[in-house]
């Protein structure tokens, strides 16, 4: 009975710790990339940002495109906030009419890049480093060249697009951008695959309005 009463003990801890890991996660603060898939409407962006804005959560990159989907946008947003917040933000985010869907992932659970320019005066860049080894070094190219200056570009996570900014600094870098982030979800059959599912969906008999109204969780899940 003894040894039956420790077993159930020990169970009813590691559930209990399994418990409280899972809500130290949910709570735990990390970077997420939220894509967002809408219809091109005037108006839109402000209302994200405003969702964003009234929770006192700071964006740390946005970046809107068109989508493989003729006529829908893409939104990118990188956020550092906990799990259960950013669902909380996505769900907010899906109320607006013109958006299809939203999603939310972890840099793991994506491919991601950033594309940085850097500006480097002439002199001090060729007298003092070899270009061809810095390209090399950092994958970075030449993309104007110029008497006064040279512009340089690469693209990399933010880590290695850092990298070479400190490596030019001491040789004159006169001017440094980085693009918002650029994500594609790994775990996907992409947008378009639902979007060509819904549209095979063949209609009824009869014609019934709104008949997939309220579905849009069914259709767009990946």
């Amino acid at each position: 009975m003894l040894l039956k009463s420790d077993s159930s003990e020990s169970k009813t801890s590691s559930n209990t710790f399994i418990v409280i890991y899972i809500k130290i996660m949910e709570n735990e603060k990390q970077e997420f990339t939220i894509t967002v898939y809408t219809e091109n409407q005037v108006g839109l962006l402000n209302r994200i940002a405003i969702i964003f804005s009234r929770r006192k959560i700071n964006v740390e990159s946005l970046n809107t495109s068109p989508s493989e989907v003729q006529g829908i946008h893409r939104f990118t947003i990188v956020v550092v906030e906990s799990r259960e917040v950013v669902l909380k933000i996505v769900r907010q985010i899906e109320k607006q009419v013109e958006v299809l869907k939203a999603y939310y992932n972890t840099n793991d659970e994506i491919v991601w890049q950033e594309l940085a320019l850097y500006k480097v005066l002439s002199d001090e860049i060729t007298e003092k480093v070899k270009v061809e080894r810095l390209l090399r070094e950092f994958g970075a190219r030449a993309v104007a060249i110029r008497k006064d200056f040279i512009v340089f570009e690469t693209t990399g996570h933010r880590e290695e697009t850092n990298k070479l900014m400190e490596a030019l600094a001491p040789f004159g870098l006169v001017e440094f951008v980085r693009s918002a982030r650029v994500a594609i979800i790994k775990e996907s059959a992409g947008f378009h695959e639902k979007l060509k599912d819904f549209e095979k969906t063949k209609p009824g008999i009869e014609l019934v309005e709104n008949e997939y109204l309220g579905q849009r969780g069914n259709v767009f899940t990946m």
